[in-house]
């Protein structure tokens, strides 16, 4: 299966990038394409997004250096994350496995939308901001 890579660095902790990441429920708070999450059982959740629903099933997690899950749903059936830490800065790697190599360009977008919506939220927490409080934004996450 063909594979996709996307690495953005952010400016926080591994230890805070970690903890939004691996905190499921606040996956709509932040990330542009979720809407809804429901846990099912333990390291399975129910997402509805923009672009379908999909069901999560977290198949590794080693605090603060990687997390994989498959997904059922999506034409992204694996997907990643390796942290890789750089004293105040933290570089995430996010990759996905999928189907189709013509789902390439998507899957690219996709991931790149993804961290971006990441690092447009670490840095609002970073800089106070109060989570309950926060408003995702296209336009914010276009521009990162």
């Amino acid at each position: 299966m063909p594979i996709v890579e996307k690495k953005i660095e952010i400016e926080a902790s591994v230890e805070k990038v970690y903890n939004v990441l691996n905190d499921y429920m606040s996956l709509p708070r932040w990330n542009i394409v979720v809407t809804e999450i429901k846990q099912l059982e333990s390291k399975k959740y129910f997402l509805k997004t923009n672009v379908g629903d999909v069901t999560n099933i977290e198949i590794e997690n080693i605090p603060r250096e990687k997390m994989t899950s498959i997904q059922e749903g999506s034409p992204m059936k694996k997907i990643g994350y390796i942290f890789e830490p750089k004293g105040d800065v933290t570089i995430v790697m996010m990759w996905t496995e999928f189907e189709l190599e013509d789902q390439r360009m998507i899957m690219e977008m996709a991931g790149d939308l993804f961290l971006k919506s990441l690092k447009v939220f670490m840095d609002y927490l970073v800089s106070g901001g109060d989570p309950e409080e926060y408003k995702k934004s296209f336009s914010k996450i276009k521009k990162a």
